[in-house]
């Protein structure tokens, strides 16, 4: 027997640009004519939203079309996290498998459930519900996802190119930011035009891209408290560079050299190992290996304390990223 379409639907998770498309997409199928699908199409905010209305909206018989949509935006997480959320989701538990086959109420959480929230163990168990989660991909999956991305928009990029965009877009040290990715790749397609082939320069041309090795440099410097070489290489980094991204880039470098002198002093292997290790390519652990015996341990975690600092203090308006690079150099070479 085939499973009965579901009339509603969980989309949950921290990949945004991933989600989106897919909340796109649902609004998509209302139909070709706009005025016909807005007038079948609801949106509301969680934090606004009542039971009743949602569901009146989404019961409503359909004008000219063969579904209703109901978009809730972070209302099941909310509700989670109310004092009295909780009998509005025992009322929605109950509501929700005697919703109407046109129904189309979708719930857009930009987080990840919990495995134990009533709505999610419902839509789990129930024929008419429908779960999906996303997952921030990792770094090693950004790059095929990048490659796909690449054809969608009619152009090819070269496997440098590739990589060159996702030390752009690290999110953090395990995952991207793909709605950055997108952005930035959008840029290249148009720059290259159709059937074109992004290439490294095409990224350091369009975009705010930085390369890993320019940095390396500078880190030598600093450990070597060679405060007007490390000066001089700064001056130069920002000629071409955005102050923040650059910041990025050096907190991800001491970090990397914090890693990798940790590893090295447990007893860690050296190359491939470290390589691995630290989920870089061979020369950079090789590179890393070299600079990070340049550094006491204890040295290395002070610095990466300050750099959290720093950074902690950008992003709340209390420095500037040029001023903060100039302090770390001060600091590090007096």
């Amino acid at each position: 027997m085939a499973r009965p379409t579901p009339t509603y639907y969980i989309l949950h998770g921290e990949d945004l640009f991933t989600l989106e498309e897919e909340v796109a997409a649902m609004r998509a199928r209302m139909g070709d004519d706009p005025a016909t699908a807005d007038l079948n199409t609801t949106t509301f905010d969680g934090k606004t939203a009542t039971l009743s209305d949602v569901l009146n909206a989404v019961s409503a018989l359909p004008f000219l079309s063969d579904r209703r949509l109901a978009i809730v935006n972070d209302w099941l997480s909310y509700l989670a996290q109310t004092s009295g959320g909780k009998a509005t989701l025992e009322a929605l538990v109950a509501q929700l498998p005697g919703l109407p086959d046109w129904a189309r109420l979708v719930f857009v959480e930009r987080q990840t459930l919990s495995e134990n929230h009533p709505v999610l163990k419902l839509a789990r168990s129930d024929p008419r519900g429908y779960v999906k989660a996303f997952r921030r991909p990792a770094l090693n999956e950004v790059g095929p996802w990048l490659q796909a991305r690449a054809a969608h928009y009619g152009v090819s990029i070269e496997a440098e190119a590739r990589d060159a965009l996702v030390a752009l877009v690290r999110g953090d040290q395990f995952s991207a930011d793909l709605t950055k990715a997108d952005n930035e790749l959008f840029k290249l397609a148009a720059y290259v035009g159709e059937g074109g082939v992004i290439t490294r320069d095409h990224v350091a041309a369009v975009t705010a891209y930085v390369p890993e090795e320019s940095v390396f440099p500078m880190v030598d410097a600093l450990g070597r408290r060679d405060g007007p070489t490390a000066t001089r290489l700064l001056l130069r980094l920002l000629k071409d560079t955005d102050a923040l991204n650059l910041f990025g880039l050096i907190i991800r470098q001491f970090r990397l050299l914090l890693q990798a002198r940790e590893h090295l002093e447990s007893g860690g292997g050296r190359g491939p190992a470290l390589a691995r290790a630290l989920r870089v390519q061979n020369f950079v652990a090789a590179k890393l290996e070299e600079q990070s015996r340049r550094f006491t341990l204890d040295g290395l975690e002070q610095t990466y304390r300050h750099l959290l600092d720093l950074d902690r203090r950008i992003k709340t308006g209390q420095i500037a990223p040029e001023l903060a690079l100039a302090m770390l150099v001060a600091g590090l070479c007096d």
